[in-house]
């Protein structure tokens, strides 16, 4: 089972960025415990990030006939991009989006996701452990297909 992870704006800033809010480990620590994971469960992982909304319309497009399942973290374009919310609805990949914050919690603008107008389920607050529980949804998608 290939997986597409898929990161938004400002997240390759991790551990820099207002580290009250998303802590003090890198990106690169995002990406070795997502592969981590993976390998524990047996899943390919693609790991993508970009500071651009048509790069990431251009990834999800790229997922077509190839991926199994979407792990997006939007960030900002979550509450923005009609874009990215169709892109994913053009591709049908069973797609989770993940927020390191709670979302409800925060700014009233924050609120509202397109993203998850594409999305099967929405995992927020749980930092990095939210790209773990996604992974471990799309293992137990593939579980109960056999």
């Amino acid at each position: 089972m290939k997986i597409y992870v898929i990161n938004g704006p400002n997240l390759n800033f991790l551990g820099i960025r207002e580290p009250q809010l998303y802590g003090r480990q890198t990106y690169q620590d995002l990406v070795d415990s997502v592969r981590s994971w993976a390998e524990e469960m047996n899943l390919e992982v693609e790991i993508y990030q970009s500071n651009h909304e048509g790069d990431l319309v251009t990834k999800i497009q790229e997922a077509y006939g190839k991926a199994d399942g979407i792990i997006i973290n939007a960030a900002a374009y979550t509450h923005t991009s009609v874009a990215v919310l169709d892109a994913l609805k053009a591709v049908a990949i069973p797609t989770v989006e993940v927020h390191l914050t709670d979302i409800q919690e925060r700014e009233p603008f924050r609120r509202h996701s397109y993203v998850s107008m594409a999305a099967e389920k929405m995992i927020c607050g749980k930092g990095f452990e939210g790209y773990r529980e996604a992974l471990e949804y799309f293992c137990k998608k593939q579980t109960d297909r056999t």
